[in-house]
C-alpha cells in the first residue's frame, strides 16, 4: 500500500481545528505534526483545505442482493467515497433479507470484492428468527435491525412477543424503523376513500403521520429503558419524538440514542409541490415546524448522529402514483454539501458537522479506531474545499440510478479527495479501485 503525506491541512477533530501535516502508512495514520518531512510515495497539498475523519454512515440501502437494478455494491459505495464517506452500515431489506447468518455473510463476501468504501451490515430480525439473531457477532456485525414499522420491503417486525424477546435477549444494539403500522393502516384508508389510488403526494406526512412516528418510537424507548437495551431510532423527523432522548450525558453514556437524516433537515412538506414522490420516503419529510425543530435537538444533543438512509429506486419506478412509487431517496453522495450549505449560513460549525457525522457514529458504534483523525487510526480521511463551488449533474453524480433531488442544484464545498484505509480512493474527481474497503470491526 502507498503511503501518503497530507501537507499544510487545517484538520478538523475533537471540537478544534489545528494546522498540520499527517503522513499515513500501511493503512494507518502514523504521525501528526506540525510538519512532516517524511518521504512518500503520494503527497497531498492540502493548502487551504480541511482535512476531516471520512464520515460514517449509519444507514444505507445499497440494494444488493435481489435489487440490483436500482442500485448495488459496487456503484453506491463509489458515489459515497465521493462524497466524503468512508465507511457505511447498510440494511438488511434486500431480496433475500438477511434474516440468516448466512445470508448476512453473502452481503459480506459481495462486499469484499466490490465495496469501495468500509462496509458492516445489519443483521435484520423477523417475527420468527430471534435464534438467527442471537448468533450474531457483535464484533463484525453493527447491529440488529428491526423494522417496528414496514418499508421497503416486507420485514414489518409486529408481534409483542418477539420484540419483548429482541429488546429483552438481544446484547447488541438494536437500531429501529419507527412507525406505527396500524396507524399508517387506517389514515391509508381514509385518504383512499377520499381520492382513490390517486392520492396527492402532498398528503405522504399525513398519512405516514406525526402520531405513527411517536407510537413506535416511544414504544421503542419504553422496552428499552425496562429491559436496558442498548438502542438507536433511526431517522427522526418530528418535533413530539424529541423529548424521547437525553442530553444531559455524555454519548459514551448513552443507552438510548437517535439519528436524524439530511433530507429531514433540508426539505420540509412545501417541497412536495415542486419534487413530487422524488422525496416520498418513510418516515415521510413533514411541515416546516417539524422541520425547525429538529435543528436545535441536533445541536443540543437531543438528535446524537447525522446521516442519509440512501434509499435509491429507479426514475421510472418514481414516477408512479401515489401508492406506486416507492419511498426512498439517494442521499449518500451528497450528505456532506448539505451540511456544508448549513455551515455557510451560520447554523452549524465544521466541528459539529464532524462530530456528528464523524465521531458520533464512531462512538455510538464502538467502532474500531475510526472516526477521528489520531495516530494509531485507520486512515479514514476526506480532503475538502469549503468555498468551491459545483452543480450536481448527469456527469457527476454516481448512484446507479442517475438522479438526485439535488440535480441542477449549485453547492459551495467539494471533496477534493478521500483516503479509505490508507487508500486514496477519490482524487480530484477520479477513482483509484486498486483495494477495496475494510471490513468494519467493533468494541464488544
Amino acid at each position: 500500500m502507498k503511503s501518503i503525506l497530507i501537507k499544510g491541512a487545517r484538520i478538523v477533530n475533537r471540537g478544534k481545528i489545528t494546522e498540520g501535516d499527517v503522513f499515513v502508512k500501511g493503512g494507518f495514520i502514523e504521525r501528526i505534526d506540525p510538519e512532516v518531512n517524511a518521504r512518500a510515495d503520494i503527497e497531498l497539498n492540502a493548502e487551504g483545505q480541511y482535512l476531516i475523519p471520512g464520515i460514517i454512515d449509519d444507514q444505507v440501502h445499497f440494494r444488493e442482493p435481489g435489487l440490483t437494478h436500482k442500485a448495488d455494491l459496487y456503484t453506491e459505495p463509489r458515489a459515497a467515497v465521493a462524497g466524503g464517506v468512508t465507511s457505511y452500515m447498510e440494511m438488511p431489506n434486500t431480496k433475500p433479507p438477511a434474516l440468516t447468518q448466512g445470508l448476512l455473510q453473502d452481503k459480506y463476501d459481495i462486499a469484499a470484492i466490490s465495496s469501495l468504501a468500509n462496509y458492516s451490515f445489519f443483521m435484520g430480525a423477523s417475527n420468527d428468527n430471534l435464534e438467527e439473531v442471537l448468533k450474531t457477532d457483535p464484533k463484525t456485525v453493527c447491529g440488529i435491525k428491526v423494522f417496528m414499522g414496514s418499508s421497503t420491503g416486507n420485514m414489518l417486525v409486529d408481534d409483542e412477543r418477539t420484540l419483548e424477546g429482541l429488546f429483552s435477549q438481544v446484547p447488541m444494539l438494536i437500531a429501529t424503523h419507527c412507525e406505527d403500522e396500524s396507524t399508517i393502516r387506517a389514515n391509508e384508508q381514509a385518504y383512499r376513500e377520499k381520492y382513490g389510488e390517486d392520492i396527492p403526494v402532498r398528503y405522504h406526512p399525513e398519512i405516514r403521520s406525526v402520531e405513527g412516528c411517536y407510537r413506535s418510537s416511544s414504544l421503542a424507548v419504553e422496552l428499552a429503558r425496562r429491559h436496558n437495551t442498548r438502542l438507536h431510532i433511526l431517522h427522526i423527523s418530528t418535533a413530539r419524538e424529541l423529548d424521547l432522548f437525553r442530553n444531559d450525558i455524555p454519548l459514551e453514556q448513552k443507552r438510548i440514542t437517535s439519528e436524524v437524516c439530511v433530507h429531514h433537515l433540508y426539505f420540509n412538506s412545501k417541497d412536495y409541490e415542486t419534487l413530487g414522490t422524488q422525496i416520498k420516503c418513510n418516515p415521510a419529510i413533514k411541515s416546516a415546524e417539524h422541520q425547525a425543530a429538529l435543528f436545535p435537538a441536533l445541536l443540543d444533543n437531543r438528535l446524537d448522529i447525522i446521516a442519509t438512509d440512501h434509499a435509491p429506486h429507479t426514475w421510472e419506478e418514481k414516477q408512479g402514483t401515489y401508492f406506486q412509487a416507492p419511498s426512498g431517496v439517494p442521499l449518500v453522495q451528497h450528505s456532506l454539501n448539505v451540511m456544508l450549505e448549513f455551515y455557510h449560513q451560520g447554523r452549524i460549525s465544521l466541528e459539529r458537522i464532524v462530530e456528528k457525522m464523524c465521531h458520533a457514529p464512531a462512538v455510538c458504534f464502538r467502532v474500531e479506531k475510526r472516526g477521528f483523525v489520531e495516530e494509531g487510526y485507520w486512515a479514514d480521511l476526506a480532503l475538502v474545499d469549503v468555498d468551491k463551488q459545483w452543480q450536481a449533474g448527469k456527469d457527476n453524480i454516481y448512484f446507479k440510478c442517475g438522479w438526485s433531488p439535488f440535480e441542477g442544484h449549485t453547492f459551495r464545498g467539494k471533496v477534493a479527495s478521500t483516503i479509505v484505509s490508507g487508500h486514496l480512493a477519490y482524487h480530484e474527481g477520479r477513482f483509484d479501485e486498486g483495494k477495496k474497503g475494510e471490513r468494519l470491526g467493533f468494541l464488544a
